[in-house]
């Protein structure tokens, strides 16, 4: 009777480990990418991480960029543009590396730029300053508390929820189990939080979710502010909106939204802020829904679009 407990437990231990080293080397659980807390911009990335997961390759620099290690100023004949926004910019976990918006116009960037040469060797670096859920007031604090590192242009990339976001905050941190703060104990830890145990209610969260007031006003005054903080410099900033998938669709966007998308026209007509909005482009195609692997984030085919948009304006400022 003891040896075949013995037996089962070994056997159980057995599969348990198997379990964990395929959770790990197959999909990367137990290796999450961390946050930090930041007293202005409310949460970053923790630098200097580099992990896999579900296959894709994401590392993350000094600077809690998406990108490779950079100096704080480019070599001479490199031309560097910095790229700002959420999730749809960073790619999270379901996009590799070289397939994220910034990898990509990085790649365009030298076919669309006839004239290169001029510019310098051929040299590109797109840098790409992005966490999930950040929205103008995250992307402002970030730029004034880390600089543009020198780029000849800025590029903020937003989706239409980005006009209703909050305040930064740094509550989510170590709280929302979106945003770890340290390792789990095992890959297995990590499934069974983010899958099978219910997610914990952040009130003081939820609270802040209220925020009164005229959101959308204050994510357009954060527009603002990032448009004159360059300006001031002589550096062009590009904007770029993303539609989320519902707006496609034949009923479109909601009144509070095409409010929201009115307002924001006024402020880069008022500012002569080069922009692009991606609703008639998405909304054109035969099949917008392929263009999205959710409700809110593109797809490898929608990070093409976006990409090659954004290369089309950047060609008219650099």
């Amino acid at each position: 009777m003891v040896k075949f407990a013995l037996v089962t437990v070994a056997i159980a231990l057995g599969l348990l480990a198997i379990a964990e080293v395929g959770l790990r080397v197959l999909f990367g659980f137990g290796n999450p990418l961390l946050y930090i807390a930041d007293d202005r911009i409310g949460y970053l990335l923790a630098p200097n991480q580099r992990t896999r997961r579900f296959g894709n390759r994401i590392e993350i620099n000094s600077y809690s960029m998406r990108f490779e290690p950079i100096s704080p100023q480019p070599e001479a004949s490199t031309l560097r543009v910095l790229l700002l926004g959420d999730s749809i910019a960073s790619g999270g976990w379901w996009t590799d590396l070289e397939d994220t918006v910034s990898a990509r116009i990085a790649r365009l960037l030298p076919g669309k730029l006839g004239e290169f040469g001029e510019l310098g060797d051929g040299q590109i670096e797109v840098l790409n300053a992005s966490a999930n859920s950040w929205g103008p007031r995250n992307e402002l604090a970030y730029l004034e508390k880390f600089g543009y590192f020198h780029a000849r242009a800025v590029v903020v990339l937003i989706n239409t929820d980005d006009f209703f976001t909050i305040a930064p905050t740094s509550l989510p941190v170590g709280s929302d189990r979106n945003y770890p703060d340290r390792k789990p104990l095992l890959g297995l830890t990590e499934v069974i939080e983010r899958y099978v145990l219910p997610e914990p209610t952040i009130p003081e969260l939820d609270r802040l979710h209220q925020e009164k007031g005229d959101r959308v006003g204050k994510n357009l005054a954060a527009i603002e502010q990032i448009h004159a903080l360059l300006a001031a410099d002589g550096i062009p900033l590009i904007l770029a909106l993303s539609p989320l998938l519902r707006e496609v669709s034949p009923s479109g966007p909601k009144d509070y939204e095409l409010k929201a998308r009115d307002r924001l026209q006024t402020l880069v007509s008022t500012r002569n802020i080069p922009f692009i909005d991606f609703l008639p482009v998405f909304a054109a195609m035969e099949q917008p829904e392929l263009l999205y692997r959710d409700t809110i984030h593109p797809s490898a085919e929608g990070n093409r679009i976006l990409s090659d948009g954004i290369c089309q304006l950047l060609i008219t400022v650099l």
